[in-house]
C-alpha cells in the first residue's frame, strides 16, 4: 500500500508537471475542475477502479525506468526531455487503460484522502 501510495505521488507530480498534458487539458479546465471537485466525493464504479489500477501498474513501470535514465543523466536538458518523454507515456497509460487524465486524477486524491476508496482498490490489487 505505501508503494502504491508514493507512486500515485510520484506519477501525479510527474503529470501535472507536463507542458504536454498542460495543453491537452487547456481547452477542458473548467469541466476538469469540475471533475475533481466531484471526484473527491465521487463512488467510482469497480470498472473504474480496475482502469486505475492498470493504468498504475503501467506508470509504475514507466516511473522505474524512467527514473533510472534520467538519473544517470549528465545533462539538465536531457533529464527535462527524458521527463516529458514519461509524462507522454504515462498520459498514454492512462488513456489506454479507458480513462482521462482528470478522472485518473480524482482516483487517485480520493484512494489517498478516502479510506474507503483505498480499501476498496487494494483489496482489488
Amino acid at each position: 500500500m505505501k508503494t502504491l501510495l508514493a507512486s500515485v505521488t510520484v506519477s501525479l507530480a510527474m503529470l501535472a508537471s507536463a507542458p504536454a498534458i498542460a495543453q491537452q487539458t487547456q481547452g477542458s479546465q473548467q469541466t476538469q475542475g469540475n471533475q475533481q471537485t466531484q471526484g473527491a466525493q465521487a463512488n467510482y464504479d469497480d470498472k473504474e477502479l480496475k482502469q486505475f489500477i492498470d493504468a498504475q501498474e503501467d506508470i509504475n513501470e514507466i516511473r522505474e525506468e524512467y527514473m533510472g535514465k534520467i538519473e544517470s543523466t549528465d545533462s539538465q536538458e536531457k533529464a527535462q526531455s527524458l521527463q516529458m518523454e514519461a509524462n507522454e507515456e504515462m498520459a498514454s497509460a492512462i488513456d489506454d487503460a479507458g480513462l482521462d487524465i482528470p478522472t485518473y486524477n480524482a482516483i487517485a486524491t480520493a484512494y489517498n484522502s478516502q479510506p474507503e476508496v483505498r480499501n476498496r482498490i487494494d483489496s482489488m490489487m
